[in-house]
């Protein structure tokens, strides 16, 4: 029987080792499948409430959806920044930072998610009126959002140890816990519907917050009994470890502030240009763009550990192999998911939204809308590759970029352009993503100089050495 030390040990040989193109396989496999049950969520959540209840509740929970992202903020600033910490622990055998991991991201999560639910709580309907939500609509999304953020502490310790259990290289257990409550959350949604006609989608939240406790109870038992690397030692910070945590976690963190404020002003600029029944559409587009994007989501957190393992350990080379398979590899599963959106789009807006009209009025956007669609795998593992290897300056500007600095000021400006078109909302979309690729493109060729110098200078290094 292997000691803690034999069991880490194990799991760095193989991120040192395996074949890149195996290991991409063993790593992402697992986390897309189950990151594809989690997307299933919202994308649940949203065919339930349009089909069951109607479209005015689907405008209350898109309008609704841009507010749930404060919740994610909060798990990924913590999850992927202890997960960043610990992979290059690992690499770097530090067993001491590994065991200081999962008590630092409990308490941080129970200290940040409170406060987020209590100014969630208050501040509900403020925070709709911003997407553009009035009326009916304006009152079921705030017992919908409320609801919601009833869950914030366990949603965030849930999701933020699930990335650290990913950092571990247990993606395979990972996937089961994430998959579970997806599935519990999938069987719950229409007995609460049926069971609460009067309350509408905030049956739908009540679900969601049920199965996510369930998440949260299932991971504590992981770390207090299961796991082979970290350990739960009690409920304490690691003031040590908190500058590096929120460097790195701060670049996806600000990811889905800045979706929130973006999608914020995409909702409301699109009911001033297009009336009420735009927050409908873009509201399912954006819960389909949410559904693809988590495969992609699914392979970067298989990308982390296995870069930031090899980074740690000066395997630079190697970092530089691992990261050109990821982007292939992510490359094609993008453009599998680009091909089924393109052509059953009827049927995928026809999935939200009853009303024909509707789905037709809004086609030609919601194809537009995903026309760079095949480049977002590129983009992605460009910026996790910056954040597994603790380089957060660049991964935070692709997303300062890519989230409010530039999409907003387009988003904005294209309609009037347009002589008040709708259309030019849906065009600004694209067309941001066309320049930060660029961006992209240009920051990962600079790095890779700079790695590959570094592993000519410890090649120089090795030589020496020999007698």
């Amino acid at each position: 029987i292997k000691d803690k030390e034999g069991l880490i040990m194990d799991v760095r040989d193989k991120l040192l080792t395996e074949n890149p193109w195996k290991l991409m396989i063993s790593l992402s496999l697992p986390a897309i499948l189950g990151q594809l049950i989690v997307g299933l969520y919202a994308f649940v959540d949203s065919i339930y409430v349009g089909q069951m209840v109607g479209t005015d509740a689907m405008s209350a929970v898109s309008a609704a959806s841009p507010f749930v992202l404060i919740n994610n903020a909060i798990a990924v600033l913590l999850g992927i920044g202890s997960g960043s910490v610990l992979s290059r622990a690992i690499g770097k055998k530090d067993k001491e930072t590994v065991d200081k991991i999962i008590g630092n991201l409990t308490f941080l999560v129970i200290i940040l998610s409170s406060v987020v639910m209590i100014i969630g709580i208050i501040f509900a309907p403020e925070f709709l009126r911003l997407s553009g939500a009035r009326g009916e609509v304006l009152e079921m999304g705030v017992s919908y959002l409320r609801t919601v953020y009833l869950g914030s502490i366990f949603v965030n310790f849930m999701q933020g140890a699930n990335m650290v259990i990913r950092a571990e290289g247990r993606m395979g257990v990972a996937m089961g816990i994430m998959a579970a409550g997806a599935i519990l959350n999938i069987i719950l949604d229409p007995i609460f519907i049926l069971l609460m006609p009067s309350r509408g989608p905030q049956a739908v939240a009540i679900a969601t917050v049920i199965s996510q406790i369930s998440q949260a109870l299932v991971t504590l038992i992981y770390f207090l009994k299961k796991s082979p690397v970290v350990r739960f030692h009690g409920i304490k910070p690691a003031k040590d470890l908190l500058p590096e945590i929120f460097s790195v976690g701060m670049s996806a963190m600000l990811m889905q502030i800045m979706m929130l404020v973006q999608m914020t002003v995409v909702y409301n600029t699109a009911v001033h240009f297009g009336g009420e029944k735009q927050i409908a559409l873009m509201g399912a587009a954006q819960r389909v763009m949410q559904l693809a994007f988590v495969p992609i989501w699914g392979m970067s957190q298989g990308m982390q550990p296995a870069v930031g393992t090899n980074f740690g350990a000066k395997e630079y080379i190697r970092v530089k192999k691992l990261t050109n398979v990821f982007i292939i590899g992510s490359t094609c599963l993008v453009g599998f998911f680009f091909a089924i959106i393109e052509i059953f789009s009827v049927q995928i807006l026809s999935a939200f939204i009853t009303d024909s009209a509707i789905v037709s009025s809004g086609l030609s956007n919601f194809r537009l809308m995903y026309c760079i669609f095949p480049t977002y795998g590129m983009l992605i593992m460009t910026v996790t590759y910056f954040q597994a290897i603790g380089k957060a300056k660049q991964a935070g500007v692709l997303v300062i970029l890519r989230q409010l600095a530039l999409v907003v000021p387009l988003v904005l400006i294209l309609p009037r352009f347009l002589n008040g078109n709708v259309l030019g909302v849906w065009l600004a979309l694209p067309l941001n993503d066309v320049v930060i690729i660029l961006i992209a493109i240009i920051l990962l060729i600079s790095e890779y100089k700079h790695v590959t110098k570094l592993a000519q200078e410890i090649n120089k290094v090795n030589i020496g050495e020999i007698p």
